[in-house]
């Protein structure tokens, strides 16, 4: 698929979540979604699985998202895998999250973490790194046990890490 078509996607996700007044809600729910969608084998698995009629993998993303996300993030999702296009979704999740960014003139900062944060950690997370960056950020949090302690964060090419791996892999690099 060329990135014009993943273009389109991104143009008409956003033009429907900022009629509805939810932009904020949906790009931070199709975010979410895409990084389940990446991690989790049998999700992507049964989104993708064209021996399924369509309705059933539609049916899939309703029970995974309903009374959890909002229902223009469902209709959404549930158009990607209606077109065949889920696979699309990381891509074109990750679009409508640097679009939705870039009208409120912030930059994405991807942070990953072994543990989910609490809203004053995420406050100060977006502190720091507006000091430390010199721009406003759109925080967006990735729950990754292989980060073991610690953040890793990217703010466009700006790669933060100060996770516990890293500071172990230095300590065996002086050894």
């Amino acid at each position: 698929m060329s990135s014009q078509q993943i273009t389109a996607y991104v143009t008409a996700m956003f033009e429907i979540a900022v009629a509805n007044d939810v932009l904020a809600t949906v790009e931070d729910e199709m975010f979410r979604l895409a990084r389940a969608y990446e991690t989790n084998e049998a999700l992507r698995g049964s989104l993708g699985d064209t021996s399924l009629p369509i309705e059933r993998r539609q049916k899939i993303v309703e029970q995974l998202l309903g009374g959890k996300a909002h229902n223009v993030t469902v209709q959404l999702a549930s158009m990607l895998v209606g077109t065949g296009h889920v696979s699309l979704l990381p891509q074109v999740a990750d679009a409508l999250v640097k679009r939705a960014s870039s009208e409120k003139q912030l930059e994405v900062a991807e942070v990953r973490t072994a543990v989910a944060l609490s809203d004053a950690q995420k406050t100060r997370l977006v502190d720091a790194l507006a000091k430390a960056t010199g721009k406003r950020v759109n925080l967006k949090v990735v729950v990754d046990p292989s980060v073991i302690g610690g953040v890793v964060a990217t703010v466009g090419d700006d790669v933060i890490d100060d996770s516990v791996r890293t500071r172990l892999d230095q300590v065996k690099a002086r050894l």
